[in-house]
C-alpha cells in the first residue's frame, strides 16, 4: 500500500483530494495539521496533529516513516519549502508543491496559457513568492534529485465558496447579498475577459492522477477546467441561480486598485495581477500524464451547489458592511463623473 502525507489537507482544494484518495484502497492517507476542521477528514485518514513549522515536533511524531508522496498545500514562502526539504529529503518518493497559476506572466504574450508560459507577476507579491518557491524546489531537483512536482491551480471553488472577481476582505457573501437585494454589483473591466473556474472535485481527478506518477517528477502542471466564461457570464449565472436580476456595474481594474488600496483591498494583486486578464488554459500536458482527467461539473452546476449550501448555512453568510459602503461610494462617484463630463 502506498503512503501519502498531506500538509494542510482541510482547505478548498486539499479536502477534495484527501476525500478522493481516502476512497482508493491502494493508498494509506495521513494528514498533518494543527487539528482544525477535523470534521472534513474521512474516518479512515490518520491525523497527525502538529505545527509543520515545529520541525522537532513533526519529526518526533512521524518517527522513521517514509512516504510515497508528500503533498504541500500551505507553503507560501521559500523558508517554508526549505523547511519541507529539510524534513522530507530522502523520506519521500515525490513531493507535490501547490503553486499558483497567478504566477504566469500578466499579461502573457498570448491568452492561451501552457506550462511553458513565462512566470512573472510584477503586480502581486503572493505570486512572486510562489515563483521563488518553485525556483528553490526545481534547483533542489536538478542539483540533488529531490523528486518535486509543481501543481498550479487557478480559481478553484467548492460548496462553501462562490467564485467572484471583486469582493471585500471578508469574502464573497456581501456580493451575493447585493445581488439578492437588487443592488448594482461591481465587475472589473467591461466584463468580457475570459476566466476559468474549477470545481474542487474535478481538480482532485488531475491531482491524484499525478501522485505516484513517474511522468510527473521534475515537471510542472496546471490543473483547471476546460470551460472558459466571461466575467459577465459568471456573474449572470450566479444571478440566474438566485433567481435575481443582475445589475452589473463595470469599473476599470486600475481604478478599483487605486480606490481600494487605502481601504486594504488588494485589487492590484487580485485583479491586475490575476483576474483582469483573459486566461484560457491548455491542459493537454496534464491529460497526457493523467488520461482520466476531465471536467465533470460545469460552472452552472457547481455554483448552484455552492449557493444551495451557503444559503442553507448561515455561518457562511459573513456580512462586510465596509465593502458594501465602499461599492456604493465608487458607483456614486462614477455616476456623478458621467453626469459632469
Amino acid at each position: 500500500m502506498r503512503k501519502a502525507l498531506f500538509i494542510g489537507g482541510t482547505g478548498t482544494i486539499s479536502t477534495a483530494i484527501v476525500k478522493r484518495l481516502a476512497e482508493d484502497p491502494l493508498w494509506e492517507v495521513f494528514v498533518l495539521n494543527r487539528g482544525h476542521r477535523t470534521e472534513v477528514i474521512p474516518s479512515n485518514v490518520k491525523l497527525i496533529v502538529a505545527d509543520i513549522n515545529d520541525e522537532a515536533d513533526v519529526l518526533s511524531k512521524i518517527g522513521n516513516a517514509t512516504y510515497d508522496c508528500v503533498c504541500e498545500f500551505i507553503g507560501f514562502t521559500v523558508d517554508q519549502v526549505a523547511r519541507d526539504y529539510r524534513l522530507f529529503a530522502g523520506r519521500t518518493k515525490q513531493y507535490i508543491y501547490i503553486s499558483s497559476a497567478s504566477a504566469y506572466h500578466k499579461p502573457a504574450a498570448g491568452y492561451v496559457i501552457t506550462e511553458g508560459t513565462t512566470l512573472a507577476n510584477p503586480h502581486w507579491q503572493y505570486s512572486r513568492d510562489k515563483i521563488a518557491c518553485e525556483d528553490f524546489l526545481m534547483t533542489k531537483y536538478r542539483e540533488d534529485g529531490f523528486p518535486v512536482t509543481i501543481v498550479r491551480p487557478s480559481h478553484t471553488y467548492d460548496e462553501r465558496n462562490v467564485p467572484l472577481g471583486v469582493h471585500g476582505n471578508k469574502g464573497f457573501w456581501q456580493v451575493i447579498k447585493r445581488i439578492i437585494d437588487g443592488k448594482p454589483v461591481i465587475i472589473q473591466g467591461d466584463g468580457s475577459s475570459l476566466w476559468t473556474v474549477t470545481w474542487n472535485g474535478d481538480f482532485a481527478i488531475g491531482y491524484t492522477g499525478l501522485m505516484g506518477n513517474p511522468h510527473a517528477i521534475g515537471e510542472a502542471f496546471h490543473i483547471t477546467s476546460d470551460e472558459s466564461l466571461t466575467w459577465d457570464q459568471i456573474y449572470q449565472t450566479i444571478a440566474n441561480v438566485l433567481g435575481k436580476e443582475l445589475k452589473a456595474y463595470h469599473v476599470a481594474s486600475d481604478f478599483l486598485a487605486a480606490c481600494g488600496d487605502k481601504y486594504g483591498f488588494d485589487f492590484e494583486g487580485s485583479l491586475t495581477g490575476d483576474k483582469s486578464v483573459t486566461v484560457v488554459f491548455d491542459n493537454s500536458k496534464l491529460k497526457r500524464a493523467v488520461p482520466q482527467m476531465k471536467t465533470t461539473v460545469r460552472f452552472d452546476q457547481g455554483v448552484k451547489m455552492s449557493l444551495d449550501y451557503v444559503l442553507s448555512h448561515p455561518e457562511l453568510q459573513v456580512e462586510d458592511p465596509e465593502f458594501d459602503e465602499w461599492c456604493d461610494r465608487v458607483i456614486a462617484a462614477l455616476d456623478k463623473a458621467k453626469m459632469e463630463v
